[in-house]
């Protein structure tokens, strides 16, 4: 029996999955943060020990018995973040081929039944990453709005907070994102809203982006527009992807990954309309799985596995494994 590794390892949580050639999940390790750039490299080296031995020991596995493993990282973005992250998958000694790539990869894996075609990642910021039947990878730069990357929560919330800002000063039309923001700060009025989040006495971050749902279904024009341009800006980062693996003329999955798609069909169908005005084939996939299954996945097809015949199976233990959670 050969067996198989996937980590997930993102600035949030980290997970490690051990499963055999036939699909069945054998054991599981989490952590907290796990990425370079959250926590450093010596205790991103810690944190990755730890999730690959609660996995290995719980499935009753040596490492020595990993046929093949799949590493997905947040903050493998560069060339220049191989090396370091090579190393740390070394301490392992881990006798199996590997294949390491950004955490969009895993997911991407995981929810695209053929293990490929572009992934948008809408969480608490934003990130795309796409790979063609053949291999070729295409992507975004991952840094946001820095780089003019818009769409998590974050961007909307800030979306929002502008719009709050330009009916305060009436550039822009009244919003009752207002009196919202006021009532989840405890400000005053608006200027005391918006001088306390220029001088830190109040915070908006992006566990606010619920709000702006709130708002946008009771009817306000103005939330409901931000909920729509931060779906059209998660699918202008899809179809920079399309543009760069010409995709166009394809059918391909985008799988939606990330909390904020929570928000359902007033972001997901700006979002929609925007792909398929450039690749009218591609089909929007909800990731239900969780992204450390793409690792296992990408851990057999490392070893010459094919996945088609086991990755079904993988599915629904993993469903039948977080259900008796």
């Amino acid at each position: 029996m050969r067996y198989f590794l996937g980590v997930d390892v993102g600035n949030t949580k980290s997970h490690a999955l051990v499963a055999d050639e036939n699909g069945r999940v054998l054991g599981f390790g989490e952590a907290g943060a796990g990425s370079w750039e959250a926590v450093g490299w010596d205790a991103a080296r810690l944190v990755l020990h730890d999730i690959v031995a609660q996995a290995l020991a719980q499935a009753a596995v040596s490492k020595d018995a990993v046929a093949g493993a799949g590493f997905g990282y947040a903050g493998y973005d560069w060339p220049e973040d191989r090396a370091g992250h090579m190393a740390m998958i070394a301490s392992l000694s881990l006798p199996a081929p590997y294949t390491l790539g950004n955490d969009t990869l895993v997911g991407l894996v995981a929810g695209a039944e053929e293990g490929w075609g572009i992934v948008v990642v809408a969480g608490t910021s934003n990130n795309c990453y796409g790979r063609d039947r053949r291999g070729r990878e295409g992507r975004v730069t991952g840094a946001g709005s820095r780089f003019g990357e818009y769409g998590g929560a974050m961007e909307m919330v800030t979306r929002a907070i502008q719009a709050v800002a330009l009916a305060w000063t009436r550039r822009g039309p009244a919003t009752a994102l207002s009196a919202a923001f006021m009532a989840h700060t405890g400000a005053t009025d608006v200027a005391d809203l918006l001088a306390g989040l220029i001088r830190r006495r109040y915070t908006l971050s992006s566990a606010a982006a619920p709000l702006i749902f709130e708002v946008a279904a009771r009817g306000d024009n103005v939330a409901q527009e931000v909920v729509a341009w931060s779906g059209r800006e998660l699918g202008s980062l899809a179809t920079g992807v399309i543009h760069q693996l010409g995709l166009a003329a394809e059918s391909f999955p985008v799988v939606l990954a990330g909390s904020l798609y929570k928000g359902g069909a007033p972001l997901i169908e700006p979002l929609r309309r925007t792909i398929q005005a450039v690749a009218p084939g591609a089909t929007l996939v909800h990731l239900e799985a969780p992204p450390v299954v793409g690792g296992v996945l990408l851990g057999m097809e490392k070893a010459g596995l094919d996945t088609a015949v086991c990755r079904q199976h993988l599915l629904e233990s993993v469903g039948e494994t977080r259900a008796a959670g």
